[in-house]
Order: C-alpha cells, then structure tokens, then sequence
C-alpha cells in the first residue's frame, strides 16, 4: 500500500505571508493541529502547528494579527512522496518523532498523512503500534 491511498488529500494549507491570527482560525475551524505552509506555487516551505503559535506568539506575548506565519513556522520539515510505500511514512514519523507528514507529489503538497491515517489502513496494526511506541519511548528519552 502507498501513502497516497491512505493520505487526506483534503488539504488546509497556509501562506508564508498570512497572519497567525488567520491560522488558528483554520486549526480551530478544521480541528487539526498543524497546516503545511505553501508558496503560491504549492511548494513547501515549512509547517505551523498550534503549538508554534502558542509558544512563538501568544506566550511571547506578540499580537497574533501583527505575526506572519514565516516568522513562526517550522522550516525545516520531513515530507513524504505520494508514491513511497506506506511503511517509509511510519518509518519516517518513529525517526523524526513526529505523528503527522505533509505528502507531496513532482514537488508540490497534495495532501497530509498521519499516525490516525497509517492506523484505518488494513493489516496495518502492527506496525502502526510499534511506530507509536517509537515515537512515545523516543519523546520519554529526550526528557
């Protein structure tokens, strides 16, 4: 199975040149945790999580409608291609401690893949578990 049979490929993303403000209404509005920031072009240019916008905005006490996302955002960020294998996104997700990739396609990002994806896929549990176990002993090890 490929990750492009198992992403969400109802893509929420955000401009490098957007507000803060404009991207926790999105989290909120679509209830997810973290948009792909994409040029105009759809290449990507980092991801914004709501937890960058409540440690690099809110808790700096910066005004959310004065912060541009490129300010706060993640750049350097793991992707995955539409066409690898659905085990190099789980590899990928346990290695950089991360539950969620943007996919991308000759590119550009045409969708997102994350750890509740890999779990509907079938004859997948197993390996679903033991990326989570590595992605939570990992976290427990860098604390």
């Amino acid at each position: 199975m490929k990750v492009k049979d198992m992403m969400s490929k109802n893509l929420i993303s955000i401009s490098p040149d957007e507000s803060t403000d404009v991207a926790a209404r999105l989290l909120s509005r679509y209830n997810i945790g973290a948009l792909p920031v994409c040029s105009k072009d759809g290449k990507l240019r980092g991801m914004v999580t709501d937890r960058d916008i409540v440690l690099r905005c809110v808790a700096a006490q910066e005004d959310p409608q004065a912060v541009k996302i490129s300010e706060i955002m993640t750049r350097r960020v793991v992707s995955v291609d539409a066409d690898e294998p659905l085990k190099t996104a789980s590899a990928l997700m346990a290695q950089q401690q991360i539950r969620r990739l943007p996919v991308q396609q000759q590119g550009k990002v045409v969708g997102m893949i994350s750890l509740a994806d890999i779990t509907r896929a079938p004859n997948f549990s197993a390996e679903t578990a033991q990326t989570l176990n590595d992605i939570s002993q990992n976290i427990h090890h860098m604390s």
